[in-house]
């Protein structure tokens, strides 16, 4: 087995880290958690097969008890924007449709974080990979050098 090399995530000034789901607070309530949740891969399908939308490298999800949380990165917040604004795309019609089915519903919460990434500002470090993950994944990754060992330091590394 060939040695993987440490590597950092080479990120580009202005990407956006995207943390979109939602949480479950009434388990016996599924027909009301139901269009909720199938609303999301209906988006995510659209933004991977379109990527002139702006999302770059590939959406992941995780489950945790109650809670499904999908990890997306995007260009810049205005490719962000104009995909959530857009009347052509998926988000406006499955919003508005959770919209209607939330009023009076607490049976499922949605949410979102938006995060813009700088340079200097974000430190990762991916090591025993076969392949990159999450951010590295979707900008690239450059080798970890002597001049990056430490977190300070490739924190440091990455505002120039």
């Amino acid at each position: 087995m060939s040695t993987i090399p440490r590597v950092t995530a080479d990120v580009p000034d202005g990407t956006i880290a995207f943390l979109v789901g939602m949480r479950i607070n009434q388990w016996w309530a599924l027909h009301k958690i139901f269009p909720v949740l199938l609303a999301m891969p209906a988006m995510i399908i659209e933004q991977v097969r379109q990527r002139e939308l702006g999302m770059i490298g590939s959406p992941r999800t995780f489950v945790s008890g109650r809670l499904v949380l999908v990890i997306e990165y995007w260009k810049s917040y205005e490719y962000l924007e104009a995909y959530a604004k857009a009347n052509d795309n998926s988000h406006l019609s499955a919003w508005g449709a959770f919209n209607r089915a939330a009023r009076g519903n607490r049976a499922v919460g949605v949410f979102h974080e938006t995060y813009v990434v700088k340079p200097g500002t974000v430190e990762t470090i991916y090591s025993n990979l076969p392949t990159d993950i999450l951010l590295g994944a979707a900008v690239g990754t450059t080798p970890i050098g002597r001049t990056a060992e430490s977190s300070r330091q490739r924190l440091d590394s990455s505002k120039k």
